[in-house]
């Protein structure tokens, strides 16, 4: 069996359980995992439907040009599109969009004009007006105009909220995504309320956006809008797409958190996910307190995370922003280690039964413990040399003969950045006492993880 071509491939996408970002939340948390779409990116979705949709009412030929306006996903959906039903793509958008968006549109053959983003929706430069521009200029052109096309969300409502609702069997409680276009969120929730009207929908709003407000106060406040960083989320206008009457609650998420929250999905999940996705999980977080172990949550997740190499993924760029904590103690490596259990060895254990045990639980050192207080070390370099050297020696020598100093032991509000003092090509480890009286040892390997 095979696909006709790529745009076969959309949708059917899998519904995966979240463990332990989610450990300390009662409910089952689920994530629609939108990024093994063809394009990445939900986004395949309505962009797919919104050409097909196009094509029936006769607003492009064969040979035309799509034109939209774009923070990158929508455009690779239509691009992908494009390129299968031989079409010419245009598209503007905002300068606060990654390298690898703009990129990845060119990769495909599409034109891509950059345009600023601090000004206003109607200023002839936004990606709106130019966009709007360009569709009017060139013939045999479409502007998709996703915001207010409402083939958007009925591509969520014909697709996206069936597929949830069968995944879960029904059993679907709360639905959380993030809210731009508003396409995905009010397709989707207009399906799962038409089945059972008492899920609640959760909207991922970002400071510098007007959604939040706007629904519990049906108030437009200018004095909200302001620059953002978060991706995919929030906007300056209210798209035709978004029906507030679907959406029980907004929660807004800070572009700092929704950018450290990526990066825990990528180390504790194994998810490279978009800004959006790590907006939505620290949404979560938030509102943990609300949810109870009948629950059933499912997360919608928009993009992939290598969309975002050179920014969130980048620790240059997260500390030019103040993203990543300089401050980070001995206490935060040893919460991130999750009680890994400290081991030692006695000076009276044979180099045999150490260089067994560095091999069954994969350790490259140890510390040597004596009532109670560390002694010495002994490193895994030493036991390997001491054995290639004395290969006729009897290996039940105490270990104490060939162990090296002890490690450094160090405070829990040592600073990591400090660690650099300790820890060298002769000392790799150091050692922390927590406020239990509990030993941890923190090695390089520690070191790189935490930071």
């Amino acid at each position: 069996m095979y696909h006709e071509n790529i745009l076969k491939t959309i949708g059917d996408t899998p519904l995966i359980k979240i463990n332990k970002i989610a450990k300390d939340i009662p409910a089952l948390v689920l994530v629609k995992l939108e990024t093994t779409n063809p394009g990445h990116s939900i986004k395949d979705r309505m962009a797919l439907k919104m050409l097909e949709d196009a094509e029936k009412r006769g607003d492009i030929l064969p040979g035309g040009t799509i034109i939209e306006c774009t923070s990158g996903n929508t455009g690779m959906g239509l691009a992908i599109a494009a390129c299968v039903k031989g079409y010419k793509s245009i598209f503007t958008t905002s300068d606060k969009q990654s390298k690898e968006k703009i990129d990845l549109l060119r990769a495909m053959g599409s034109e891509v004009i950059v345009c600023p983003t601090n000004v206003e929706p109607s200023d002839p430069r936004s990606y709106y007006s130019i966009a709007e521009k360009l569709s009017k200029e060139i013939p045999n052109s479409v502007w998709c105009n996703q915001y207010d096309n409402l083939s958007n969300r009925q591509a969520h409502y014909e697709s996206t909220g069936p597929e949830i609702w069968e995944q879960t069997a029904g059993k679907i409680t709360h639905m959380i995504v993030g809210v731009g276009t508003g396409g995905t969120i009010s397709g989707t929730s207009k399906y799962l309320k038409e089945q059972k009207k008492d899920i609640k929908i959760i909207g991922i709003d970002t400071y510098g956006s007007v959604f939040k407000k706007f629904h519990e106060t049906g108030e437009f406040d200018e004095k909200e809008i302001y620059p953002y960083i978060t991706e995919g989320i929030g906007e300056d206008i209210l798209p035709k797409n978004v029906d507030f009457s679907l959406i029980d609650h907004f929660e807004k998420v800070t572009d700092k958190d929704g950018a450290l929250m990526c990066r825990r999905l990528a180390k504790e999940e194994g998810m490279l996910l978009g800004y959006s996705a790590g907006s939505a999980f620290a949404g979560l977080l938030q509102i943990k307190d609300q949810l109870t172990k009948d629950d059933v949550v499912v997360v919608v997740i928009h993009d992939h995370g290598s969309r975002y190499v050179g920014k969130i993924y980048n620790d240059d760029w997260m500390r030019e922003r103040g993203f990543l904590e300089d401050d980070l103690t001995v206490k935060d490596m040893i919460a991130a280690k999750n009680g890994e259990k400290f081991i030692s060895v006695a000076p009276s254990d044979t180099v045999r039964s150490v260089f067994n045990l560095m091999k069954e639980k994969d350790i490259s050192q140890l510390p040597v413990v004596e009532k109670e207080e560390i002694i010495g070390s002994v490193t895994e370099s030493a036991v390997l040399t001491y054995l290639l050297e004395n290969p006729l020696k009897n290996t039940e020598e105490p270990i104490k003969t060939i162990m090296g100093t002890a490690f450094p032991l160090v405070a829990e509000d040592l600073p990591v950045k400090n660690l650099t003092r300790y820890i060298s090509k002769t000392i790799p480890a150091v050692v922390a006492k927590d406020k239990a009286g509990n030993m941890h040892i923190l090695t390089q390997y520690d070191i790189i993880q935490t930071v």
